[in-house]
């Protein structure tokens, strides 16, 4: 399964590092964060959607849509 999120407050590397390394501590999930889209996109067998969301903002970054 794939999704995408756009996410909202990521400034700089350091916040995709932050958001890549939160999700990708979610079992067998892998994750490409991209600064420039402000999206995050995640593969994984199963994923749930508030835990996605809730990786992202415990961060301190907004979800704005998940896809």
């Amino acid at each position: 399964m794939k999704k995408t999120i756009k996410i909202e407050g990521m400034m700089c590397e350091h916040c995709v590092r932050a958001v890549k390394n939160g999700l990708e501590a979610l079992p067998g999930v892998t994750a490409e964060v991209s600064l420039a889209d402000g999206t995050a996109i995640v593969e994984a067998a199963e994923l749930d959607n508030e835990k996605l969301r809730f990786v992202i903002e415990d961060e301190g970054y907004t979800v704005l849509e998940i896809l």
